[in-house]
């Protein structure tokens, strides 16, 4: 008799843990399921735009065995540049000139030494010295000429180096700002279509992403990269992001 009870009693503690199991089990199916009613969306925003800030810089030297005479023809050099400078429309206030380098030269020269070999000796070869300037304006126009033309103080015997203007926009902030609302909206339509073509609404906002903020040439073939493309060498730009936005869906 006690063994017929232990037996109706196990079978009912096996029957109750199949019970809570399936219980269990359907409850994780439909936590899954719930958490699942998502829609995921990214959407992309871009504008073309042009610079409004130029940044140029170049370099000039002179060269003599006396220091002093290098540093009187240099400053004398430094005149006839900033003169140009003004004469092309450049503004006194946006050239800066930068501290003077002074460089000893060398010469080395190999020497026979019979038996010995060769050997090289080095010898005080005069000095260098170099300085530069940098320009950061608004006229972009104007800088653009000027440092297309700048090799003309080459024919007055002043040895000048000059490198690429950089392009600069002082209102990137507010283009972000815009950009990211743009983007936001275009993710926000996205998701709209995907419930209203799978029958359901979109419900509240789950969570938000921004992507990297790039900015390259309007009419370059730069690729995007992972920690952000800025474009300087370019005039013409064209700035995007992506934002993803996953919503609940009801």
């Amino acid at each position: 008799m006690e063994d017929k009870k232990l037996s109706l009693l196990a079978t009912s503690l096996i029957a109750l843990a199949i019970v809570l199991a399936s219980l269990i089990l359907a409850n994780a199916y439909k936590y899954k399921f719930v958490s699942a009613e998502t829609i995921s969306t990214t959407g992309l925003a871009e504008k073309e735009f042009t610079s409004d800030l130029v940044i140029w810089n170049a370099s000039f030297s002179s060269y003599s065995m006396d220091r002093k005479i290098a540093f009187e023809s240099l400053k004398a050099d430094q005149l006839k540049i900033k003169d140009y400078l003004i004469s092309k429309g450049i503004k006194e206030n946006e050239i800066v000139f930068s501290a003077i380098n002074v460089e000893e030269q060398t010469k080395t020269e190999r020497k026979y030494n019979g038996n010995e070999g060769y050997s090289e000796v080095s010898t005080f070869a005069g000095y260098k010295l170099t300085q530069n300037f940098d320009i950061e304006s608004k006229s972009l126009d104007i800088i653009e000429k000027t440092a297309r033309e700048i090799t003309e103080l080459l024919e007055q015997g002043i040895n000048i180096s000059s490198n690429h203007p950089n392009y600069y926009y002082t209102k990137l902030e507010d283009l972000k700002i815009s950009l990211i609302s743009n983007a936001t909206e275009n993710a926000t339509v996205r998701a709209k279509n995907i419930a209203e073509k799978g029958n359901s609404h979109l419900g509240s906002l789950k969570n938000a992403t921004m992507g990297v903020f790039q900015i390259t040439g309007k009419t370059s073939s730069e690729e995007y990269s992972w920690g952000g493309v800025y474009n300087t060498s370019d005039r013409n730009k064209k700035a995007s992001i992506t934002v993803k936005l996953e919503f609940a869906i009801k």
